[in-house]
């Protein structure tokens, strides 16, 4: 019964939840360093962008596998992205802010990063919650709309990301450099698919259609008789 749970997808699932138990016994240990609420702040922040970088994989890596499994992945890594900016919100407004909600107005208002952090958060809740199969039902062609508002998500990220760090930009430039990538390859596919669409267009061409007729009445048997061949040309679509 055990050996069913050992697939590769609870194995990931597993995965994802490592950040969080390496968090926690940092906490219980006191090992956060000198300001443990930011340094806590910043960690799940951190898992939540690291997160995002590998649900935008998914889709490369199902290209060049050809394997369709691969989108229960994608959905996971998905709602574990979710799950980790949940909790950096969470620990931002409650914990380090105490649930002051005119303080956190104000720090919105003042700190423009967070406008972009505010921005990724509400798309990426978006997401979440029409994640099910009801949902995605519901929702239709719309669905896909909705969920391809994770490129504005991810670039929202990266700014808020970059804005409010001061000094060393090493891994932030590292994020961009992944995220570019990620975008220029979805950009090629879309040009490869697009050439192809119109390659495949009908166009309209001249074809010689042959025609055989008998030379004699209808009434007359054809046997032995000489035939007439009639070459027409007609316009048609292929």
């Amino acid at each position: 019964m055990f050996s069913r749970f050992i697939t590769p997808y609870y194995l990931c699932f597993s995965l994802c939840l490592l950040p969080l138990l390496s968090i926690g016994m940092a906490l219980v240990t006191d090992n956060l360093g000198a300001d443990p609420i930011q340094t806590l702040h910043i960690r799940l922040g951190d898992w939540s962008l690291r997160l995002l970088w590998l649900t935008l994989c998914v889709t490369p890596l199902q290209t060049f596998t050809k394997w369709r499994g691969m989108a229960q992945y994608r959905k996971l890594l998905g709602l574990y992205t979710f799950f980790y900016a949940s909790l950096h919100v969470i620990v931002y407004v409650w914990i380090d802010q105490g649930l002051a909600w005119g303080a956190i107005a104000i720090d919105i208002i003042q700190s423009a990063y967070i406008w972009f952090g505010v921005l990724a958060y509400v798309l990426i809740f978006a997401m979440a919650i029409t994640t099910p199969k009801f949902m995605v039902k519901q929702l239709g062609k719309n669905w896909k709309k909705l969920h391809r508002s994770i490129y504005i998500a991810s670039v929202a990220v990266i700014i808020h990301y970059y804005w409010q760090l001061k000094g060393n930009m090493a891994e932030p430039f590292f994020y961009l450099i992944i995220l570019s990538l990620l975008l220029l390859f979805r950009v090629a596919v879309w040009f490869k698919n697009r050439k192809f669409t119109k390659m495949m267009i009908p166009t309209t061409r001249k074809i010689r259609v042959v025609k055989v007729e008998s030379a004699v009445p209808e009434a007359q048997p054809l046997t032995g008789q000489s035939k007439a061949i009639v070459i027409e040309e007609i316009d048609t679509e292929i």
